[in-house]
């Protein structure tokens, strides 16, 4: 299949970026556009391949990403100081491969790891979002496509309640430094019981350091795939003892 041009792919008419700022006005968390660099836009919109009438290819085009409620979301642009991964660029480094050819495009992040990522049918429902939730290290089908992902999910969802409890107190302070191109890395991982008792007491005596988002990507892939072999309900117990 022949690669569109860039005159190809930006639509002049019927701009998406129109839409998503609708979307940013309406929006019930704080949304944060960070301003994108002409050259980066334009390598970013020619490795996806497509077009800005959509809002993924606006949010590309016209956007280094979007911080959501204080940069606890991360919606992947075309790269920015604050947020030092394009779309592309980062789908390539994490998976090795092409966007137009990877299992998955990696188009969101959380500050604790969480990937989003819209499936080419790899994970099973072509055109949906996953969530690689911290909690569970599994794949989780939002069953949102990308337009519905950002405006209902990011946008319009009390990130409070859909995280349950995987906010500690004073989280906004601890992260207003984190690095766009880091994690807040949790040990032991959130997956894993670690003698509590309580949901409320999830963060205690856990560790938090940032670390790079490379190395959070590999670790949370290593810890699905030693997860994926348990039989189903099983639970990892960790000893803080031992």
């Amino acid at each position: 299949m022949a690669l569109r041009s860039l005159e190809e792919l930006i639509n002049r008419q019927e701009p998406g970026w129109a839409l998503v700022q609708e979307w940013m006005a309406e929006a019930k968390n704080h949304v944060e556009v960070l301003p994108a660099d002409d050259q980066a836009r334009q390598q970013a919109l020619l490795q996806i391949q497509v077009t800005t009438r959509s809002p993924m290819g606006a949010i590309v085009y016209e956007s280094g990403g979007l911080l959501v409620d204080h940069g606890w979301l991360r919606i992947l642009g075309s790269g920015h100081p604050r947020l030092p991964r394009s779309l592309p660029d980062w789908t390539r480094e994490a998976t090795g491969m092409d966007p137009l050819e990877a299992p998955y495009v990696l188009i969101a992040d959380d500050v604790l790891g969480g990937l989003f990522a819209l499936d080419s049918g790899y994970l099973g429902d072509h055109g949906k979002v996953f969530f690689l939730a911290p909690d569970t290290m599994s794949w989780e089908n939002t069953e949102l496509g990308y337009s519905d992902f950002i405006y209902g999910l990011c946008f319009q969802t009390d990130l409070d309640k859909y995280y349950n409890n995987h906010r500690w107190p004073g989280w906004q302070e601890d992260i207003k430094d984190l690095g766009g191109d880091q994690a807040m890395s949790v040990m032991p991982p959130l997956c894993l019981k670690y003698g509590i008792k309580s949901e409320a007491k999830l963060f205690q005596n856990r560790s938090r350091k940032p670390i790079p988002m490379l190395e959070s990507y590999r670790l949370f892939l290593d810890m699905n795939q030693q997860l994926s072999g348990l039989k189903d309900g099983a639970v990892v117990m960790f000893d803080p003892g031992q």
